[in-house]
């Protein structure tokens, strides 16, 4: 497939690695532009591009930025998109730490919803949660019972389906955690936010989330 994707840092950078040796066409951009890319490039074959042209017939895009560099971002952003295309938040919102009061947010709104209402299309919500080197480290083969389970939020089904073949490509198990009104359960701090289990495991943590957003991660 062809795959965008916008942000390079420790989720972005090792998903293209993984993509890449998946066989998959990746096209890779950042806020500094593609000339501080080259190094990744060169390791992974990724062509590095402008934000503007990460997601160009691509079949999937990931979005993996600072939650509060999500409205910067060019406007007409997926109109070369290829049809049906899924899009990817992987964002958090850590208002103490980096991103400053969401007004939105604060007030119930899940942190994807508030991705979703700026990028002007639905998205699914997956490797949130996920240690950045574990996607270089701990994949296995579908049916290992040491496989480790992510959560995938979204409203679009037909895109969730595609990410979650993805997610299955890259060798970990997904668990549908509903719709983007439901992602409040894998947001940070929730029982599921950096659990290494399995499908068990990973339901039974989004069964146990509350919707109050725990105090260290409030503004």
């Amino acid at each position: 497939m062809k795959i965008g994707i916008i942000g390079a840092g420790n989720i972005g950078g090792n998903l293209t690695r993984r993509l890449t040796a998946l066989g998959h066409e990746v096209a890779v951009a950042n806020s500094r532009g593609p000339q501080t890319l080259a190094g990744l490039a060169q390791e992974t074959g990724a062509t590095p591009v402008e934000v503007a042209e990460a997601a160009r017939g691509a079949e999937i895009v990931v979005v993996t930025i600072p939650l509060k560099a999500v409205p910067d971002l060019p406007s007409g952003l997926f109109d070369e998109a290829a049809e049906g295309f899924a899009l990817i938040d992987t964002g958090n919102y850590y208002p103490r730490q980096r991103d400053g009061l969401i007004a939105e947010i604060e007030a119930g709104l899940t942190e994807s919803r508030w991705t979703e209402r700026h990028l002007g299309h639905p998205v699914v919500k997956a490797f949130n949660g996920t240690y950045a080197q574990d996607l270089l480290d701990r994949p296995l083969p579908a049916g290992h019972p040491d496989r480790v389970a992510l959560p995938v939020a979204g409203d679009d089904e037909a895109a969730k389906r595609k990410v979650r073949a993805l997610i299955d490509e890259l060798g970990f198990d997904t668990v549908d955690a509903g719709g983007i009104d439901d992602s409040w359960r894998q947001q940070p701090e929730s029982p599921v936010y950096g659990l290494r289990g399995g499908v068990e495991e990973v339901a039974e943590a989004l069964a146990k989330a509350t919707p109050e957003r725990p105090e260290g991660f409030r503004a």
